[in-house]
């Protein structure tokens, strides 16, 4: 993955015409945090895991971006999400910079109680590095809002009352009405936008959805009850589907209690990868990275995809889908909603006022529009995909900023 960031990276970089030495220093984090987290498990045993920290850019305002319990979170890992987050953070305007970080642990695997040890001491090897005018940890995968209120509790026993060290929170710890639905909620208004620019709207119009957590469900949830078919879902084990739409509500309820959308009775079964390419309008891939290969872009079948998960795309097949003319909207933009609604809740915190939630929905739909209207803009004025345009608008943001903070006698064209 970290090969993919780069890449979008750079030919974002070569169209502003970036030197080779001003691509190397908007690239590399400024600060790499990796310990070693030792804790005794329910049966007495010594076990290890290895946490992470990636801080990539501070230009524009303290770091963001969330921690992930998975197997697969290594260095590398942390360092392509940590990028993504400083150019998501600028493309919609927020004074945030980027990080990623997390523990190479599977949370199934193991009790609640070892997953608060193993959080717990993850803090106190990283809290003199985060904090809220530092870095602001939120939910990623596996991860969730009880986990951050640990965090917040943990890190407050050093530095006191700081329920701004984290967002995501429980709302009884100072959390956001509205954080849980905002990622899903702004890849919706998305949606709105991607539709708008082909000259229709919501109403009729299909949808394939690949992952149902988080981001899929209230995607859906919300995209149907603006008068979208979700006519299927697949996720990890299998696939619903009916070309009436499916009735969501009911998914969501089956999907909360048996952890998959597989045995809904709702539809008609399928095995869960096929949902890419199925026949639909719109295709959302909300589940995991590196899924639309050079291996399936021919076969997709939707106009437009906008990406709810993080780098669901391969640089191969996006190539494919822009001689297809398929209008991707890229993750920096798509699934920008939940570091927006983090970023209010942040305000809330430091300002400790609590908004409605009618408030957030308001400000969301708000920044999310000017988000998609700007990169849109670039798009057209340069001649670009929406994805490099986003990459392109991000780069300038945190390069304006950056330039403004220091004397150079260089002279750098944004």
């Amino acid at each position: 993955m970290l090969e993919t960031s780069h890449y979008y990276f750079s030919e974002a970089a070569d169209n502003l015409g970036l030197s080779s030495k001003i691509k190397k220093i908007l690239i590399t984090p400024f600060r790499v945090v990796k310990v070693e987290i030792v804790f005794e498990d329910d049966s007495g045993q010594l076990r290890s895991h290895l946490g992470y920290r990636v801080q990539h850019n501070r230009s524009r305002g303290p770091l963001k971006g969330g921690l992930r319990y998975h197997r697969s979170v290594d260095e590398d890992h942390a360092t392509a999400l940590a990028n993504l987050m400083t150019w998501k953070t600028a493309v919609v305007d927020i004074p945030f910079g980027g990080a990623k970080g997390g523990i190479d642990c599977d949370p199934a695997d193991m009790s609640k109680r070892e997953l608060y040890e193993v959080t717990v001491r993850f803090v106190q090897q990283i809290k003199e590095v985060i904090g809220p005018t530092q870095d602001i940890p939120a939910p990623d995968m596996n991860t969730n809002a009880e986990i951050m209120g640990w965090i917040m509790e943990e890190y407050s026993n050093y530095g006191g009352f700081a329920p701004g060290v984290v967002t995501g929170k429980p709302l009884q710890l100072f959390g956001s009405p509205g954080r849980e639905e905002a990622t899903g909620r702004g890849v919706t208004h998305c949606v709105e936008r991607a539709l708008a620019d082909k000259g229709r709207g919501v109403e009729g119009t299909t949808i394939a959805i690949q992952g149902f957590g988080n981001v899929g469900s209230h995607a859906a949830r919300l995209l149907a009850a603006k008068g979208a078919k979700i006519v299927a879902v697949g996720d990890h084990m299998g696939g619903v589907a009916n070309a009436d739409g499916l009735d969501v509500n009911g998914l969501m309820t089956w999907a909360d209690r048996h952890h998959t959308v597989k045995g809904f009775d709702g539809g008609d079964a399928f095995d869960g990868p096929e949902v890419l390419t199925w026949d639909a309008d719109v295709l959302i891939p909300a589940a995991i990275e590196d899924v639309l290969n050079k291996d399936n872009a021919n076969h997709v079948r939707a106009g437009i995809i906008v990406e709810g998960a993080n780098g669901p795309t391969t640089p191969e097949a996006d190539e494919i889908f822009k001689k297809r003319d398929i209008l991707v909207v890229p993750d920096i933009l798509a699934n920008a909603g939940g570091v927006t609604a983090s970023y209010f809740e942040w305000v809330q915190n430091m300002q400790q006022y609590r908004w409605d939630v009618e408030r957030v929905r308001e400000q969301l739909e708000r920044i999310m529009h000017r988000a998609y209207d700007g990169v849109a803009d670039v798009a057209k004025s340069r001649g670009l995909d929406l994805r490099t345009a986003a990459f392109v608008q991000g780069i300038r943001r945190v390069g304006k900023a950056a330039l403004a903070r220091n004397y150079t006698r260089e002279k750098i064209d944004l």
